[in-house]
């Protein structure tokens, strides 16, 4: 294959995995912040 299109196809691999890279970090922290919010909930249900 020519070098320049190999060259053009990485680099537009790499954008794809970063972005996806980027997307997952921001699904996992939702969570993450998600699961400390009802977990504090439970907490101050119990204790009232």
């Amino acid at each position: 294959m020519n070098p320049e299109i190999e060259y053009e196809l990485m680099k537009s691999h790499a954008n794809e995995l970063r972005r996806a890279a980027a997307q997952h970090r921001r699904v996992r922290e939702a969570e993450r912040v998600n699961k400390a919010g009802r977990r504090s909930v439970f907490g101050k249900r119990r204790t009232s």
